[in-house]
């Protein structure tokens, strides 16, 4: 479906197109402020994996142009970035893309569901995993 808005086929609330990158607003916005938008290249990338470093460098660009925009237009508090990588995340469009979602008290949106605290024993084992990963 994202490919198709990339490509024109399928229509779209266009806010951002620079030839390589498009935003355009969630059909289903999260939260109650207006301008929840989503980010991605036009290019088919399945995810920040399967992204080239200046593609998703050039995704952030247009990030960075949006989210004073968003914030302007809908009044919001704070802003959201964030990436749903992979079915277990939450992504239901497998195109890489992110969201833009614009934060004000109380608007039901909650990512702080769920967290545990972590022993100083496994962060520390889990950093030096991720760090040995990193290097390999």
């Amino acid at each position: 479906m994202f490919c198709k808005i990339a490509s024109g086929e399928v229509p779209a609330k266009k806010v951002y197109d620079d030839g390589k990158i498009i935003a355009f607003l969630d059909i289903n916005p999260a939260g109650t402020l207006k301008g929840h938008t989503l980010v991605m290249p036009k290019e088919h990338r399945t995810g920040i994996e399967d992204c080239e470093a200046d593609l998703l460098a050039a995704v952030m660009r247009a990030i960075k142009k949006i989210v004073p925009a968003v914030r302007e237009v809908s009044g919001a508090e704070g802003i959201n970035v964030l990436r749903n990588e992979g079915k277990a995340a939450g992504e239901l469009v497998p195109h890489l893309h992110f969201h833009v979602i614009p934060r004000g008290g109380g608007d039901g949106i909650h990512f702080e569901e769920n967290r545990r605290s972590a022993a100083e024993e496994e962060l520390s084992k889990t950093a030096e995993e991720i760090k040995a990963k990193l290097k390999g």
